[in-house]
């Protein structure tokens, strides 16, 4: 095997009324000749597909044929990491010299979507911000506190995907709700393309540039380089506290450029000792006058490449509308 490694994306799709997986080849579909229910049981199959780049050269069927699926099914756990950047950290609100832990939180499988479905603006929210995120997809269950490290890596992180996750900032933020104000189902687009890694690829994971716009106007760019806490430490201390199993979903922290722009922590610290129904009133007018906030006819792109472009894990194309 080559110590570049091997490196395939797979789709999940609907064709002729039918769900099956894929291998990517350029605008075409190769079909796996086995079923496959959930992403656990295909990453179960890994060694078996990652040889398919060899030796399987039929069953071919034009992507635009196809309706492209989340390739991360809905039926496992999606956790998500927090303030993972520097600069996101600042337009958060917080102090990056202060912040000396690793954020964690949940959101739930219903908000998975696909990327190229529209996502569902709630008739209640008004704020709704974007955060394009690398999504690790669990390859090996841990039900222990384990230590993971870059060389035993790769056999904790099966493959990885774009995910975006979409925020009710005026519901997350004055009512103190990260799971619901990020729950909303459509929330989560996953997608299109899981790119499996092997232990030799790996190394791609702190490679990666992230880019999101939109209405073609560039909102966030950043490399996984910049990463706070690397995922063989995040791992680490999840399994500290947590189970995970094959087919789970880590979001990595998403880079500066969201909507949301909060005042510095000495600002915060006075708003907090306004009356609570005053203070959350007057943070919804201020975030109100802020035009990037996603707006209904709005279209979210989302791409996730290696700086060598052998990794790319397709583009999200994301349409915002009002339920």
């Amino acid at each position: 095997m080559s110590q570049s490694g091997m490196i395939i994306n797979v789709a999940r799709f609907e064709y002729l009324g039918e769900i099956n997986w894929a291998i990517v080849e350029g605008d075409m579909l190769r079909l796996i000749d086995r079923p496959y229910t959930t992403t656990a049981d295909l990453l179960d199959d890994k060694e078996y597909l990652l040889s398919l780049i060899k030796y399987q050269k039929s069953n071919l069927i034009p992507i635009a044929d196809a309706k492209l699926l989340s390739p991360v099914t809905g039926n496992r756990r999606v956790i998500c990491q927090g303030a993972n950047y520097t600069q996101h950290m600042k337009e958060s609100g917080l102090d990056p010299d202060a912040k000396t832990y690793n954020m964690f939180f949940n959101k739930s499988s219903a908000s998975i979507c696909s990327a190229y479905d529209d996502i569902v603006k709630p008739k209640h929210v008004s704020l709704l911000d974007y955060e394009i995120e690398l999504g690790l997809v669990i390859g090996k269950s841990i039900d222990s506190e384990i230590e993971v490290t870059d060389d035993n890596l790769w056999q904790y992180v099966a493959a990885i995907v774009i995910t975006n996750d979409v925020s009710a900032r005026d519901v997350q933020i004055p009512e103190m709700q990260f799971f619901k104000g990020k729950s909303y189902r459509t929330f989560c687009p996953v997608g299109p393309y899981l790119c499996l890694l092997d232990q030799h690829s790996i190394k791609y994971l702190n490679q990666l540039e992230l880019t999101l716009s939109v209405n073609g106007e560039i909102r966030q760019k950043d490399s996984t380089e910049n990463w706070i806490y690397k995922p063989a430490e995040t791992l680490t201390e999840l399994s500290s506290f947590s189970n995970l199993e094959t087919g789970d979903l880590v979001l990595t922290g998403t880079p500066n450029g969201c909507a949301l722009r909060l005042p510095s922590p000495a600002i915060v610290k006075l708003f907090s000792l306004l009356p609570e129904a005053f203070r959350w009133k007057k943070f919804k007018q201020i975030q109100g006058k802020r035009s990037q906030y996603l707006k209904s006819g709005d279209k979210i792109n989302a791409v996730i490449t290696s700086s060598d472009n052998k990794i790319h894990l397709g583009q999200q194309c994301n349409r915002i509308v009002s339920a």
